[in-house]
């Protein structure tokens, strides 16, 4: 179990608190990936709908086998980013035995999140940077996988 959770979990029994339920401790990694992406696309205080629609695209077949699963993925992604303070928290909560090409993938829908109305806005960009330091890549690494990501993109322009 990672840190995060055991230390809620110990922090509960200590105080006498009922133990946190399941889903809000992000215990499993695939509740922590999607809750990030949740937090790339509330950057900047909405979850509009497009951006939900993105989110629910890239899930399928990835977290969830299909669109209805994944919403219901999506909200309790929100319940776990709403108790999140600080995105590294999630990062930690993913766990060190995420492959490589795991988190270049996460990397990669985070942009494709970000850049969901056609375009990365500053705040997204300088989050999806963070986030791509975080996972253990370097500059040249968050930038290709940033590249990738948008021109992915079928018509839009996606410029910071």
């Amino acid at each position: 179990m990672p840190i995060i959770p055991r230390l809620i979990a110990y922090a509960a029994e200590m105080f006498g608190a009922p133990p946190p339920r399941e889903e809000a401790t992000a215990n499993d990694e695939p509740l922590a990936a999607v809750a990030l992406l949740v937090h790339v696309a509330r950057v900047d205080g909405t979850l509009a709908p497009v951006e939900r629609e993105r989110l629910a695209r890239l899930l399928v077949g990835r977290f969830a086998q299909t669109e209805a699963e994944a919403e219901a993925v999506i909200a309790r992604a929100i319940d776990v980013d709403d108790e999140i303070r600080d995105v590294a928290d999630l990062v930690a909560m993913i766990g060190r035995d995420a492959s490589e090409t795991e988190r270049r993938n996460l990397l990669g829908m985070a942009w494709a999140v970000a850049a969901a109305d056609g375009r990365v806005h500053e705040f997204e960009d300088d989050l999806v940077w963070r986030l791509g330091q975080l996972l253990g890549f370097d500059e040249t690494q968050i930038a290709g996988a940033r590249a990738v990501a948008l021109a992915a993109l079928p018509g839009r322009e996606a410029t910071a």
